[in-house]
């Protein structure tokens, strides 16, 4: 078998031109391998703010392939951050292994009256048959599972499942605006003013954002994505109002 390192290609979360350029020649080689099967046992994690430390738990689900797995956090704008420390940062993944991922706050004080934003990042490079893939050209792909991690303070009012019915809708200059005035990071999907959809949105906690709208309706539907991960059912209300129809 060949070494991890000696298959490694690093591609980054975030493409400029020439990257893209890069990557569209290299998916015209005659044959790729493609890291899949790490898997994470959630789309995004609450992490307490008063907690010492969370787990999460990383599975390899392919039957036969071997994975390097590597970990790290990023904040809010996308950047590796030391605020967690993260063990094991890397480590072997054989076939159906499921490994607990530790992850301890060592940052600076946060704020309590609202979420922080981080992101955690999974990456899975398999291995490569040395012997399989003789005389043979191969592009290794790593895959990079990269979820939303809140770290959200004790005691918030309101409710993180109450927090998305408390939103306000505008209209300004042709463009919908949503106030959020809770301490809580709210994901809004399925957003329909009249008959036209608009783009899901990451709204901050105390904070206003804007999509673009043409439509006429004086009414917007949306649905929330939960702690979970899941879709709560649509809600409609009327632009000016919070009350639910």
């Amino acid at each position: 078998m060949v070494t991890f390192f000696e298959v490694l290609l690093m591609l980054a979360s975030r493409f400029n031109y020439r990257r893209l350029l890069l990557l569209a020649s290299l998916c015209l080689l005659p044959s790729a391998v493609i890291a899949g099967g790490i898997t994470l046992n959630a789309t995004r994690v609450i992490y307490p703010q008063e907690a010492k430390q969370l787990t999460v738990s990383v599975r390899n689900t392919a039957d036969k392939s071997t994975f390097l797995v590597q970990s790290w956090v990023e904040n809010s704008d996308g950047h590796k951050t030391r605020d967690f420390i993260i063990t094991p940062p890397l480590y072997t993944s054989a076939p159906n292994d499921e490994n607990l991922l530790r992850l301890i706050f060592s940052g600076q004080s946060l704020p309590v009256d609202r979420e922080s934003l981080y992101y955690l990042n999974v990456k899975g490079v398999p291995s490569v048959d040395k012997e399989a893939m003789e005389n043979q050209n191969a592009l290794v792909l790593a895959a990079i599972t990269r979820i939303k991690m809140f770290v959200r303070p004790a005691g918030l009012s309101p409710s993180a499942d109450d927090a998305p019915q408390r939103l306000r809708f505008s209209r300004t200059e042709g463009k919908l605006k949503i106030t959020n005035p809770t301490p809580y990071y709210l994901t809004l999907t399925d957003i329909n003013v009249g008959k036209q959809e608009l783009e899901p949105i990451m709204v901050s906690p105390l904070s206003d954002a804007f999509l673009d709208v043409t439509g006429q309706g004086d009414r917007v539907s949306y649905s929330s994505i939960n702690d979970y991960g899941a879709t709560t059912p649509p809600r409609e209300v009327s632009i000016h109002s919070s009350h639910q129809r």
